[in-house]
């Protein structure tokens, strides 16, 4: 399982009555409906964290996306293995 941080987050009231509605039309829970929209607003942004090997990902690229390499992915798996990066 991810690791996980609870905080505590202030938000006003028809904001988060909206999401809720929103999370309950999906069938998320609050808590996996403000993640689900953090994550996208990262991808959307060009600001995702790089996947951890094996974890599924909101922020995936599409199967279709010619820029994806599958040789970036192992290369990420080797570093994230060995603690290395290629970014530093």
């Amino acid at each position: 399982m991810a690791d996980r941080k609870s905080f505590l987050l202030r938000v006003d009231r028809d904001v988060l009555d909206a999401v809720q509605r929103w999370a309950n039309d999906d069938l998320r829970s609050l808590n996996g409906q403000i993640e689900f929209l953090l994550r996208r607003a990262l991808r959307d942004a060009g600001r995702a964290p790089s996947p951890k090997a094996g974890r599924q990902n909101d922020a995936a690229p599409d199967s279709h996306d010619a820029s994806h390499d599958v040789r970036d992915d192992a290369a990420r798996t080797v570093d994230d293995i060995d603690g290395s990066s290629s970014d530093e």
